[in-house]
């Protein structure tokens, strides 16, 4: 049975100073769920008698080995603590890692590194974060105006991908400053190079900016190399950009077809 004062804590985790408050967040369905298991530890799981018995061992560590709070709950409960229009068996609370990076190999000498330029929309920032998945991109440094990756609706946009790719958020000029010379520095601008004619290295920092206003200034200043999106057939009246997730899996996709051929 879940208890009021239980919705109560799960529905407070959709604002951000609660979660921040409480360390945790939120995560729905079994694909999102399955996949956060294997990094993040749970505080507490509640999920239908269907899935339950379904999964009984896994439902035991949780309980045993991880001393998480597994409660089972009818439709209509999960209705009423979910976030979701139609609940997908199972809801957990999660203990939020560190935001800092201090414990991630993060190195753009030696890999490619996204950087997110106040990346405002969830839904935006939950499709980057699985496009990084898809292109084994596996750290994005995001600024500190960029949305919280646990929100819960970046969260189900990622589709389980929060499991594999570290978030960092940073102050993203003054992290920027701090890398070598020789790391390059990409940035998606519309006075950019058309990436298809540029050398792309297989290491180095690519920045996606925001929505509306792109990269901001005091960032573009540490841009390196300006890349373009040329759009096709040149200079035919077409949309004014691309949306900024479109646009990092092109990017990405550029940068992966180059190390394959």
């Amino acid at each position: 049975m879940v208890s009021k004062s239980l919705i109560k804590y799960i529905h407070s985790l959709e604002q951000k100073k609660y979660r921040m408050r409480e360390q945790a967040f939120v995560a729905e369905g079994p694909k999102v769920v399955g996949d956060l298991l294997s990094l993040y530890r749970p505080k507490v799981l509640v999920a239908t008698s269907e899935w339950l018995t379904n999964h009984v061992e896994l439902a035991n560590s949780i309980r045993e080995k991880l001393k998480a709070e597994v409660i089972e709950a009818s439709d209509e409960e999960l209705c009423r603590v979910s976030f979701l229009q139609h609940p997908q068996q199972i809801l957990a609370v999660f203990e939020m890692p560190s935001s800092d990076g201090c414990h991630t190999n993060l190195n753009p000498e030696e890999q490619v590194v996204l950087a997110l330029d106040n990346v405002q929309d969830p839904g935006n920032l939950g499709t980057i974060i699985r496009i990084a998945d898809w292109f084994g991109i596996e750290n994005i440094v995001c600024s500190l105006g960029t949305a919280d990756a646990y929100n819960p609706k970046v969260v189900q946009a990622t589709m389980g991908s929060l499991a594999r790719v570290h978030i960092i958020y940073k102050d993203l000029p003054a992290w920027l400053r701090s890398q070598p010379q020789q790391v390059p520095v990409y940035g998606t601008l519309l006075d950019g190079n058309n990436i298809y004619d540029e050398n792309l290295s297989r290491h180095g920092i690519i920045i996606m900016g925001n929505e509306g206003n792109g990269i901001s200034h005091e960032v573009r200043a540490a841009i390196t190399l300006p890349l373009l999106i040329p759009n096709f057939p040149a200079g035919r009246n077409t949309a004014e950009s691309l949306n900024v997730a479109i646009a990092t899996a092109v990017v990405c996709a550029e940068f992966r077809r180059r190390q394959i051929e």
